[in-house]
């Protein structure tokens, strides 16, 4: 079978297609046909040694796809099923995965099976942010940048369905089309701005009434961490959720007083979906809403496995838009 291996920690470039043989899925196991994979940004911290491994190694965390075959002691799962995962150790970049039964999410009937593998890392991404990071609730405001990346589209949504008021930043146009078409109510493109820092806080300010937002959502990192915290309210939270920028270097948590006895975190969803109950219930909230088309999901691009490496460039230059699949 074909598979994308890393073969050191580097840029795009490491990523070499290679041709494997194609596993026998153990007890506990099932073996699923891909028929799409997701590309996500935690993929290129891993593969850029941000996030440490062994090398080399087959990337990808996420997909969906066919049971083929399954292990012993499977009961709940069999051939022909279609399942998507968000797994770190699942190695999706791969014609064919193997995944623990556990982990596997049974996609709801009539779901296209590339949407089921764009939805499930930033679907319950967006989800455990707004309800469990922090639980947004009618009436509040809401910064996110990157409005139109993957997750910040379907958090869009999300928010906007629990009754919130929000606020994106974009960097073109057509981004601001997107991100208003989710259900932002205000878009402020970014380069538009001489000192984003500054700036950026300031307009947020004047739109809620110089309180500040309930909550910022961060996807970008170092370049508009400090903006995103001087717009929050007294008592607020910042939620650091990617760093598409550039990581954020440590900082004094003594600004988290000064600023108005702030919090802070940064999440991971294995975090918040290791429970199989908790993970049943985001994948079961995220699955049933794209099912019902209360949740609308936009693949931006599609580059076959093979051109792996192109897929990162394109994410990491900030070329798309939704989310990026790769397909066998």
């Amino acid at each position: 079978m074909l598979a994308i291996e890393a073969r050191a920690a580097g840029g795009p470039d490491v990523l070499t297609p290679t041709d494997r043989q194609a596993p026998a899925p153990q007890a506990g196991q099932v073996l699923v046909r891909t028929s799409g994979i997701g590309v996500n940004f935690y993929d290129t911290y891993v593969r850029s040694g941000v996030y440490p491994r062994q090398f080399p190694f087959v990337p990808g965390s996420e997909g969906a796809g066919e049971v083929i075959a399954v292990g012993d002691g499977v009961t709940h799962l069999s051939a022909g099923r279609l399942v998507a995962w968000s797994s770190s150790l699942t190695g999706s970049y791969a014609e064919e995965v193997l995944l623990a039964a556990d982990a596997a999410i049974v996609v709801p009937d009539g779901v296209d099976p590339h949407l089921a593998a764009a939805l499930p890392l930033q679907g319950m991404t967006a989800h455990m942010l707004v309800d469990g990071v922090f639980d947004v609730q009618p009436g509040q405001d809401v910064l996110l940048t990157a409005g139109a990346g993957g997750v910040g589209l379907l958090l869009t949504q999300l928010a906007v369905a629990r009754g919130a008021r929000v606020i994106t930043t974009v960097s073109t146009a057509e981004k601001e089309a997107l991100s208003r078409a989710a259900g932002a109510s205000e878009v402020i493109r970014y380069t538009d701005l001489d000192d984003v820092t500054t700036e950026l806080p300031q307009i947020v300010r004047d739109l809620t009434g110089g309180a500040g937002v309930h909550v910022a959502y961060d996807g970008v990192g170092r370049t508009t961490f400090d903006a995103s915290l001087a717009s929050v309210r007294r008592r607020g939270m910042l939620v650091l959720f990617g760093g598409a920028s550039g990581q954020v270097p440590p900082f004094d948590l003594q600004r988290l007083n000064s600023s108005g006895s702030l919090f802070v975190s940064r999440p991971t969803l294995g975090h918040y979906t290791a429970d199989p109950e908790e993970l049943a219930y985001r994948s079961g909230a995220v699955f049933g809403a794209l099912a019902s088309g209360d949740l609308d999901v936009r693949v931006g691009a599609t580059f076959p496995l093979a051109r792996a490496a192109d897929a990162h460039r394109a994410l990491e230059g900030r070329e798309t838009t939704g989310k990026v699949l790769l397909l066998p």
